[in-house]
């Protein structure tokens, strides 16, 4: 896949510019979204997505525009069921309704950072030493493994807000009792301290990097195009704020998302080792193809991800019954 520096550049630009204006309007005018604001936004950035997409099918080849496809909607489905972490965050840390669109988007901000310094790293070992694969691979199996565990034994509350990253800053750094604004650091006292604002993000932020562990090798299991997985992770995240505050408490109705993306990771995993044994030619050698194809790879993403939303909102609808 032959990507120009003028569209490198263009889709930088135009990703920065987006950034700009939403940082200087929510930093302005920290806020609660009305409904009706984040469904339009939300309906344009996964309009934008649809258009990106088909774009690049036009353009490059639909094999690319089908590749994106499922690297966005992999990484859109993995990036909402972050938005729990962030629930658990929000409420464990008391932070004020009007003040978690500006957390939410430092967060996103960040996500972006550490997404693209992960781009840049797997792009790089894959370059040097295809068995890379391998390890991805491996790593995204027990993900799998370890998203079905906390599933089953509901300990991420106190993972989400106690870390040692947490930890340590609430040892090394003075805070005030009180949130003021979208301040991290004021006087107070005589003294110089950080706001609870600052011990937020902190939080967020180290959610966002241990989600960039998962999702970059997730959706190198899907394509191997650093442009195609860029812009996928970029419109996986655009509307995130958005969307954690028109679904607010009904996320917690998709009681089977973390095991249907369990589903996902596991089979994107196996995906890759297969991919690494094509590489090597281990699978000739056993007697079978070891590549899975995109219809397959979409199918069985689309039909994990269909099941669990289904089973979800039957199980919410039979706890509602009995309660």
């Amino acid at each position: 896949m032959q990507v120009t520096p003028l569209a490198w550049t263009l889709t930088i630009v135009v990703l920065l510019a987006v950034l700009a204006l939403d940082v200087f309007v929510v930093g302005r005018r920290p806020h609660e979204p009305t409904t009706r604001e984040n469904a339009i936004l939300i309906g344009i950035y996964v309009g934008a997505a649809l258009l990106f997409g088909a774009g690049v099918a036009w353009q490059m080849s639909p094999e690319y525009g089908g590749q994106f496809l499922a690297g966005w909607l992999t990484e859109y489905s993995l990036s909402v069921d972050n938005l729990f972490i962030f629930l658990i965050i929000m409420g464990k840390l008391k932070v004020p309704r009007h003040l978690q669109q500006y957390a939410l988007l430092v967060g996103i901000i960040l996500a972006l950072v550490f997404r693209g310094v992960f781009i840049a790293l797997g792009a790089g070992l894959i370059q040097l030493f295809s068995g890379m694969f391998f390890v991805f691979g491996a790593f995204l199996i027990y993900t799998a493994f370890d998203l079905a565990k906390d599933f089953f034994e509901k300990d991420t509350e106190e993972e989400a807000t106690d870390n040692l990253a947490t930890r340590w800053v609430k040892r090394r750094f003075a805070f005030t009792e009180n949130f003021h604004g979208t301040k991290l650091r004021v006087h107070e006292n005589g003294r110089r301290a950080w706001t609870p604002l600052f011990m937020v993000i902190v939080a967020l932020g180290t959610a966002d990097l241990l989600f960039a562990l998962d999702s970059i090798p997730a959706i190198y299991g899907l394509t191997s195009e650093p442009y195609l997985v860029l812009t996928a992770n970029i419109f996986a995240l655009m509307g995130l704020r958005q969307l954690y505050f028109l679904l607010g408490n009904l996320l917690k109705k998709l009681v089977f998302l973390s095991l249907g993306l369990s589903v996902v990771l596991a089979f994107i995993g196996v995906k890759l080792v297969l991919h690494a044994m094509h590489e090597y030619h281990f699978d000739a050698r056993l007697g079978f193809d070891g590549e899975i194809s995109l219809g397959v790879s979409l199918g069985v993403i689309v039909g994990t991800l269909l099941v669990t939303t289904v089973a979800s909102i039957i199980a919410s609808r039979r706890s509602a019954t009995d309660a």
